[in-house]
């Protein structure tokens, strides 16, 4: 039985930082979450908000004085904190590179004065914009095609950076499409599940991409959360990079059947690839982990949760349209070749 470890979870409060925070308090673990709650909900630790071994602090990341203090005696630190989404990234590429690189940057030198055991850091799948292998492996070319995935792969070099310089013991996790319960319910266009399932409660079409046949590596996010823990725990593992997928691919078209209801077609996005699928080799054979959660089962498990879109914004053909006249207007003229 591992010895319980100290950790900080940055962004904990976020979506799959709660998850996270609590996969680390059922094994033993100490945690303390670091949140400026910009993204992140008090809600989403509600489950866990009575254990004595939690600490919560509201604070910024990227003010490296401030949060270095939390940092003593800590053993693992798992860095999630970051903006999301493709469009605000376009309006406003130097917010995102002030919190996912700047921030980044303030992570990795708290945890190395600390002399922590491990930081595993949460990269993304974007960082290989449109691949065309399948499944996409860990030393596919990187092409990342919006301020959001460019900042995400700066973040993921400094974090490697950081281990062949200063010997800091640092790990990256590549996340496919992650979904799941306590995934955003507001603010900007984004996910597919949350606008699906809010259209779903109000009765209204599905707003599908394309044709629907396009796929993506629908990954559940507590099979996430599992991933990172053992990041933190295997030994020998310093400097490498992994894939984080469900071992497939699912369609559009195939998530609209299980949830059930009526369809309506918007046009093709330029820079969106028309599969993600990893190839989590490397991962289920150096840290023997696996995802466990069947996409069906993992479906039905979001239905369940459905009344947490209730109060979620309602997308329509026009909404989604005028939400998205930036991606359009950038990336339509983008000189990235899918």
């Amino acid at each position: 039985m591992l010895k319980p470890k100290r950790t900080i979870v940055t962004g904990g409060a976020g979506f799959i930082g709660s998850h996270l925070v609590e996969a680390l308090l059922h094994e033993g673990h100490e945690v303390i979450v670091l949140d400026n709650f910009v993204t992140g909900r008090e809600k989403n630790l509600q489950s866990v908000k009575d254990n004595p071994r939690l600490t919560v602090y509201k604070v910024d990341i990227t003010e490296r004085g401030k949060i270095m203090p939390y940092f003593k005696d800590v053993d693992w630190v798992f860095h999630l904190a970051a903006l999301a989404d493709v469009v605000p990234s376009i309006v406003t590429p130097l917010t995102y590179h002030g919190a996912n690189v700047n921030g980044t940057i303030a992570v990795l030198e708290a945890a190395r004065e600390a002399k922590i055991e491990r930081l595993v850091y949460t990269a993304s799948s974007s960082c290989y914009g449109t691949p065309h292998v399948f499944p996409t492996p860990e030393t596919a070319p990187f092409q990342p095609m919006y301020p959001y995935a460019l900042t995400k792969y700066i973040g993921e070099e400094y974090v490697l950076h950081w281990n062949k310089v200063y010997a800091l013991p640092c790990v990256s996790l590549r996340l496919f499409n992650v979904y799941g319960p306590r995934s955003r319910t507001s603010g900007t266009y984004g996910a597919v599940f949350g606008v699906f399932l809010a259209q779903k409660i109000a009765g209204k079409p599905f707003t599908v991409v394309g044709d629907g046949t396009q796929t993506r590596d629908f990954t559940y996010v507590t099979d996430v959360a599992h991933a990172f823990i053992r990041a933190a725990e295997t030994p020998g593992i310093e400097g490498d990079v992994f894939n984080v997928g469900s071992g497939n691919t699912y369609s559009i078209n195939q998530l609209v059947e299980l949830l059930g209801g009526d369809v309506e077609h918007i046009p093709k996005r330029p820079g969106e690839p028309d599969c993600t699928f990893a190839d989590i080799t490397k991962i289920t054979q150096r840290l023997q982990w696996k995802p466990m959660v069947r996409f069906e089962e993992g479906v039905q498990k979001m239905l369940h949760v459905i009344d947490d879109w209730a109060d979620a914004p309602v997308w329509d053909k026009q909404k989604i349209a005028d939400a998205t006249k930036e991606w359009f207007a950038y990336l339509g003229n983008s000189k990235f070749k899918n």
